[in-house]
């Protein structure tokens, strides 16, 4: 799986998540790794990074600027699922490693 050049957003977030439909993620992959740079919603501005595995699965680390002003952190997996028209669905399980330090789920539809 090559997630280069694809642009996702949400379609579901835990309530305590940031990230909502407004959130635009543009993913960058060279080999095994990913990167991302989105903004949107509640998001000034956000970067993550992360690694592939031969499956699809990302492993990654984020972290972001909210309309509050706070620096947050978090950790995620994702699970990918090709739609029936080729594009990919994400099933995400997150984690922040700042504030409250909450669980989450959300999921990313390509578009």
């Amino acid at each position: 799986m090559n997630y280069h050049n694809k642009t996702f957003r949400p379609v579901s977030n835990t309530e305590n998540g940031e990230t909502s439909p407004e959130t635009v993620f543009i993913y960058q992959q060279t080999g095994h790794i990913l990167t991302s740079d989105y903004s949107g919603g509640k998001i000034i501005a956000g970067h993550l990074i992360g690694l592939v595995d031969e499956t699809g699965r990302i492993d990654m680390r984020y972290h972001q600027v909210n309309t509050r002003g706070e620096i947050m952190t978090g950790i995620c997996q994702s699970v990918p699922e090709i739609l029936p028209d080729g594009r990919v669905r994400l099933h995400e399980r997150w984690q922040w490693t700042s504030g409250d330090l909450s669980k989450g789920e959300s999921v990313l539809e390509e578009v």
